[in-house]
C-alpha cells in the first residue's frame, strides 16, 4: 500500500522535474552530496516548484485515481502504531562546534591556539573530493567504505583471518606500513579483500567463506608422509600445511565448563558479573550504582574486566588465562602454556562443582547405566563419541561405582582436547 503511494507520488515529481530545462534536471537528479555549493542553491531554490502538498495533489488527479488515493489513505489510518523501539545511546556530531574554525596547536594546549594557522577538517590519506557537509563523522566513514578504498577492507579481512587461523595473512594486525613486514600471501589477502567489498563488506559471508573452506578443513596433526619435508621448507607453518593449534580463549573455557555441567545461562544482554570466591576476605570494588552484578553462571563474555587502580576488576581467572586488562590495544590476545592454568583445571572449585554437577546429569540421563553415562561424558565435553580403547580405560576405571564418574570428568576436563581447538 504505502510502495503505492510513494510510486504515485515518485511519478508526479519526474512529471515535474520533466518540465524543466535539461541543465536544471541534472542538477535536481544529483544526490545532494554530489551537489557542488551552486547546484546546491540552485536546488533549493526550485524546491517550492517541485515540492507536492499532498491537500492539492487531487487536483491533478483523475476520479479513478482519487478513488483509490482516498483507498489508500484509509487503509494507512488503519495501520496500528506499531511498539517503540529501545532507546539506546549514541554519538552525535556537536553542530554548534562544528562551525568554529580550528588551529594549528603547536604547543599542544588548546587555549592557545595558533589563530594565524587555521585547518580544515581532514585526515591522513584522504581523497581530494572528501564531502564534509553532512557531518565530518560521515565524510570519513564515508571515505572508508567506499569500494576504491582498499585500506578498511584488507585490515578488516586480516583481523578475521587472524580470528579464525589463529595469525593474520599480515601477522602485525595493528601495523600495515612498511615497518610492520609484509603479508605472508599478498595475492590471497587483496583478492580476500575485493571479494569483501563486491559482497558489500558483508562479515557473514566472509566468516562462512574461511569456515568453509579447505584451509579450514585441515588436521592440526600434520601428514607423517609430508611432515619432514614440509618443516624443512616451512617450519613456522606460514602456509598452513596444518591447522594452528590454538587453546581455548578464556570466554569459551569458562562456557564450556558451565555448559558441561548443564549449568550455563544463555540469556543475552544484560549486567556484567564479577567473579567473587565465597570464602575470599579481600574487598572487592562493586559500584555503588549497581553496574556489575555478584558471581554468575551467564556466559564468559559478561564478566566484568578493565583496569581501575585501586582495585583489581580483571579476576584471576581472566589473567590466568591471557584477557588483556584494556591498558593498551590488543590486536591478539596471547596464547601462553602456564602451570596456574594446569592448576586451574586440576584444583579450582568451579572444576570441582562442574565435574560433580556432570556426573550425576550424565548418570541421571542414562537411567542409571555407566557404559552409556561414560559415553554421554564423552560428547558433552570434547564433542565426540569415544573410541572402543577410549571407552574400555573408562570402564576400567570408573567400575560398577558410579561415584567415580565424578573423577572421569575432572579427566575429561584436564585433557588436551577439552581445553585445545585441534
Amino acid at each position: 500500500m504505502l510502495i503505492e503511494a510513494d510510486r504515485s507520488h515518485a511519478n508526479n515529481n519526474d512529471e515535474r522535474v520533466a518540465l524543466l530545462t535539461p541543465e536544471i534536471q541534472v542538477i535536481i537528479r544529483k544526490l545532494e552530496r554530489k551537489r557542488t555549493p551552486a547546484e546546491q542553491k540552485i536546488a533549493d531554490d526550485y524546491s517550492p516548484v517541485l515540492r507536492i502538498d499532498p491537500p492539492k495533489i487531487k487536483e491533478i488527479m483523475s476520479p479513478e485515481e482519487i478513488a483509490t488515493y482516498d483507498g489508500l489513505l484509509e487503509r494507512q489510518r488503519a495501520l496500528t502504531k506499531p511498539p517503540e523501539l529501545p532507546s539506546h545511546w549514541i554519538v552525535e556530531e556537536d553542530s554548534a562546534l562544528l562551525k568554529e574554525k580550528t588551529y594549528v596547536l603547536t604547543s599542544g594546549d588548546p587555549s592557545k591556539p595558533e589563530k594565524d594557522k587555521p585547518v580544515e577538517p581532514g585526515f591522513p590519506f584522504q581523497p581530494e573530493d572528501v564531502d564534509f557537509r553532512d557531518g565530518r563523522r560521515e565524510g570519513f566513514v564515508d571515505w572508508l567504505t567506499a569500494p576504491d578504498n582498499p585500506l578498511l577492507a584488507r585490515v578488516a579481512v586480516n583481523r578475521i583471518w587472524q580470528w579464525h587461523f589463529g595469525e593474520g595473512l599480515q601477522k602485525t594486525a595493528s601495523d600495515f606500513g612498511f615497518l610492520g613486514g609484509r603479508p605472508s600471501n599478498q595475492k590471497l589477502l587483496d583478492y580476500l579483500a575485493a571479494e569483501f567489498v563486491s559482497h558489500d563488506y558483508s562479515m557473514k559471508w566472509l566468516h562462512r567463506l574461511l569456515v568453509t573452506s579447505d584451509t579450514y578443513k585441515i588436521a592440526s596433526q600434520a601428514d607423517p608422509r609430508y611432515l619432514a619435508a614440509n618443516q624443512k621448507i616451512d617450519p613456522a607453518n606460514t602456509y598452513l600445511w596444518h591447522f594452528r593449534l590454538k587453546r581455548l580463549e578464556a570466554e569459551p573455557l569458562w562456557d564450556s565448563i558451565l555448559y558441561s555441567a548443564g549449568e550455563l545461562n544463555l540469556a543475552v544482554g544484560g549486567k556484567s558479573f564479577q567473579l567473587v570466591r565465597a570464602d575470599s576476605k579481600q574487598s572487592i570494588f562493586l559500584p555503588r550504582d549497581g553496574t556489575f552484578e555478584t558471581q554468575s553462571t551467564r556466559r564468559g563474555i559478561y564478566i566484568a574486566r578493565g583496569f581501575i587502580p585501586s582495585t583489581d576488576v580483571m579476576s584471576n581467572f581472566l589473567q590466568t588465562f591471557d584477557v588483556d586488562d584494556g591498558r593498551t590495544p590488543c590486536p591478539l590476545r596471547a596464547q601462553t602454556i602456564t602451570a596456574p592454568q594446569a592448576l586451574f583445571s586440576m584444583n579450582d572449585e568451579m572444576i570441582e562443582n562442574a565435574t560433580g554437577q556432570l556426573a550425576d546429569r550424565v548418570l541421571n540421563e542414562s537411567s542409571g547405566d555407566i557404559r552409556e553415562a561414560a559415553q554421554r561424558m564423552f560428547r558433552e565435553t570434547i564433542g565426540r563419541p569415544a573410541s572402543g580403547a577410549d571407552l574400555d580405560r573408562a570402564l576400567s576405571y570408573v567400575g560398577d561405582d558410579p561415584g567415580k564418574l565424578k573423577g572421569l570428568a575432572w579427566l575429561l576436563f584436564n585433557l588436551d582436547e577439552f581445553i585445545f581447538v585441534k
